[in-house]
């Protein structure tokens, strides 16, 4: 329960500022929006999100801010998804809502390699799932393999750029 305080905590704090600037905008938990989970603490998978809530929260205007990394079991326990998992939660909404997922980081897009690590590396601009599953598996962490996994099930085209960086980034697409 602890772990996933920090995606709340961040989701209220989003909605109070967007609120401030008068911006109608909501904060909920995975266990409010239905997203329901399967398997260990740290380790958990979605199996499901309810669709009808999300989509009624939207037709109200409302700008809907969703704590990511954390959903619910069948026990009514709060589990988290793990490494990526926000990135994870946000591509399975995207799935569920049949839109594109934009994913803002510490890097401009996908690389050929670590760009901090080697000054060759050149950026991606379109990549494949199945392409982007291989660099997440063997090590790239720009994008958690299970974000990919959900993205290329649902047919979600993902875009990965910078949070403060200019809008050119690779889109992950099938």
């Amino acid at each position: 329960m602890l772990i996933s305080t920090g995606e709340q905590q961040s989701a209220a704090l989003l909605s109070i500022a967007l609120n401030s600037i008068g911006c109608d905008a909501t904060s909920y938990t995975g266990y409010q929006i239905g997203l329901r989970t399967v398997g260990e603490y740290g380790n958990s998978e979605i199996i499901s999100i309810d669709k009808n809530f999300l989509e009624k929260q939207l037709k109200e205007q409302k700008v809907v801010i969703v704590a990511g990394f954390q959903g619910i079991n069948d026990s009514g326990d709060i589990t988290t998804l793990g490494r990526g998992g926000s990135d994870t939660t946000a591509v399975a909404l995207a799935g569920v809502l049949g839109c594109e997922c934009r994913i803002y980081t510490d890097v401009d897009g996908v690389y050929t390699d670590d760009p901090r690590k080697n000054n060759l590396a050149t950026k991606i601009e379109k990549i494949s799932y199945d392409d982007m599953e291989k660099m997440s598996k063997n090590g790239a962490k720009v994008m958690e393999t299970k974000a990919v996994v959900i993205g290329k099930k649902y047919k979600v085209p993902i875009f990965v750029g910078e949070s403060l960086g200019s809008e050119k980034g690779t889109y992950i697409v099938e």
